[in-house]
């Protein structure tokens, strides 16, 4: 009997070391342990309390623009007053100063920087002010009236140039910020997301491929850059529908960057053109009736150009673009602009509602590229 109560103290002791034993190894390496085919718990989202560090990788390759022009008015008629007003119409053009500021980015380490051509067409004196607050002159390169572009060089080498993100991963509710100088307001940064893509048909430029924003851009942005968290150049700041309506618009960068180098290289963008103006695509019952019918509808053609030689004819509806199909009158400028003249291309159209398919060559586009 005394036999068998040691060994039953013995069994004992080593249940409570291994109990013990369990309980420490149970602690120190609880992912070893656990209930594996329970759902591990991912960890959520971080919302960054700063992006002050984006601001600093993008802010030394955004500048202010201050331009001045000389414009010529007359007197203004005192509330119609036949007197004032035949006053004013026998008045000598009165030459006057206006200033307008804007904003800008440097795109390369020679200086060449890229802006809105409503910023400086016709400007006299270029000023240019550095995120370090240098000031310095610049000179007009070349404009592009159909995107609304120019750009500027200043004087120097390795300037910080911008970084581009990367299109593929842009996605509507992304965080932008848009950095510029409004109203003077020289290094104003503004946050918001992106709104929309492929915004068009605001009337504002030939080829619109606009991204939304409801980042504030405001009188002074124009030119200015549009990033993301981090630090890179999602696109230039163009247009803004109201201040103060969140409602802005920047054109991509990678489109933005194709027209400065064309613009550096041969001082003009050079498209390629059909010889032809378009519309939307009307509504159509064709369409199933509960959409509008996809395609440009051809308006106009230039006599003895590539489309009317191919046999097109006002009316058409060209649905497809070198085997691509077209969304509406702007994606088929963009598309054909995207192309060097010289380039054969071809098209399938509908003439009411007969499938027709054409083959052409395009044309240069003419007089869209003012230089100074």
């Amino acid at each position: 009997m005394q036999r068998f109560a040691s060994v039953l103290k013995f069994v004992a002791q080593f249940a409570v070391i291994g109990l013990a034993l369990a309980f420490v190894l149970t602690r120190l390496f609880p992912e070893h342990f656990g209930d594996r085919s329970a759902p591990v718990p991912t960890q959520s989202k971080v919302t960054p309390t700063s992006y002050s560090q984006a601001v600093k990788r993008a802010g030394p390759w955004v500048v202010s623009i201050s331009a001045e022009r000389l414009v010529t008015s007359t007197a203004a008629p005192l509330f119609g007053d036949p007197t004032w007003r035949r006053y004013a119409e026998a008045s000598s053009p009165v030459r006057q100063l206006e200033r307008v500021v804007g904003s800008g980015v440097i795109m390369t380490p020679e200086g060449h920087v890229l802006t809105n051509l409503h910023v400086v067409s016709g400007a006299q004196f270029i000023r240019i002010g550095l995120w370090d607050e240098r000031v310095t002159t610049a000179t007009l390169v070349g404009g592009d009236v159909a995107t609304d572009l120019a750009v500027l060089k200043i004087e120097g080498s390795n300037f910080p140039t911008a970084r581009y993100a990367d299109e593929s991963r842009l996605e509507v509710g992304d965080v932008v910020l848009a950095i510029g100088n409004p109203r003077g307001f020289d290094r104003t940064v503004t946050m918001g997301v992106i709104s929309a893509t492929r915004r068009n048909n605001l009337g504002s430029a030939r080829f619109e491929n606009f991204l939304q924003t409801d980042a504030a851009v405001n009188t002074g942005n124009s030119g200015g850059a549009l990033i993301n968290t981090e630090g890179e150049l999602v696109g230039i700041n163009t247009v803004y529908l109201g201040e103060g309506l969140s409602i802005g618009f920047a054109i991509p960068a990678q489109s933005a960057r194709d027209v400065l180098e064309q613009i550096v290289k041969y001082g003009e963008v050079i498209r390629g053109w059909m010889g032809a103006e378009y519309y939307d695509a009307p509504y159509s019952p064709a369409a199933g009736g509960t959409a509008a019918q996809r395609g440009a509808l051809v308006a106009k053609l230039l006599p003895d150009g590539p489309a009317a030689k191919a046999g097109l004819r006002p009316g058409d509806i060209v649905l497809e673009f070198n085997g691509q199909p077209v969304a509406d009158g702007a994606d088929l400028r963009m598309s054909e602009a995207e192309l060097a003249p010289g380039t054969r291309v071809k098209l399938a159209a509908t003439r009411a509602g007969i499938p027709l398919s054409f083959e052409l060559e395009l044309m240069r586009q003419p007089g869209l590229s003012p230089r100074r």
